[in-house]
């Protein structure tokens, strides 16, 4: 698919303003150099054990490496709904598929050791699923179910281990996915 090698070597990120309105396209490292708000998402899946699957990301990413987050997260592309993104992320980095629900979204902004700044609008949607992942490792260097609980305890205890978006996710909203548990 000619559209998806494209994106592949530049891939563009979708600038919004403050009200989640499209207001024009950015290569993804340039907004992260310019600290730029653009939309993103965040995937979270859950299973019948109420447990999270966490992701490490991979070691060559290049931000964030090694780090504990959610189940996947990227940005939207041109064209593609909230949904549709988070499920084709989840296949390409955990190489499965889940119907997924949106929850909420937030803005943040948070600067990284390597001088880019992540500045997000991010979608929070939750999944269900109760099988084991078929990880891409060049995004996902490993993965585990983990309770909400034991998350919240982990976090306070090392939050060196984990995403910066991961942790103000948990930390503002865990009782949206605590609500949410099948």
């Amino acid at each position: 698919m000619g559209s998806y090698t494209y994106a592949m070597t530049e891939e563009k990120v979708i600038l919004v303003n403050e009200r989640d309105e499209p207001i024009g396209l950015m290569p993804k490292l340039e907004a992260h150099e310019k600290a730029v708000l653009h939309r993103a998402f965040s995937v979270f899946i859950l299973n019948d054990k109420k447990e999270v699957m966490l992701q490490q990301r991979a070691h060559q990413k290049y931000h964030s490496p090694l780090l504990w987050t959610n189940t996947c997260c990227s940005h939207q592309r041109e064209g593609e709904t909230n949904i549709q993104a988070g499920k084709r992320r989840l296949i390409e980095e955990m190489g499965f598929s889940a119907d997924l629900k949106e929850l909420f979204h937030f803005i943040y902004k948070a600067p990284f050791d390597n001088g880019l700044t992540e500045h997000e609008l991010d979608h929070v949607m939750i999944g269900y699923y109760n099988g084991e992942p078929i990880i891409n490792h060049e995004e996902v260097e490993d993965w585990k179910w983990m309770s909400i609980e034991a998350i919240r305890t982990d976090m306070q205890q090392h939050p060196e281990l984990y995403t910066v978006w991961f942790k103000i996710i948990f930390q503002k909203f865990y009782h949206f996915l605590e609500s949410h548990v099948v």
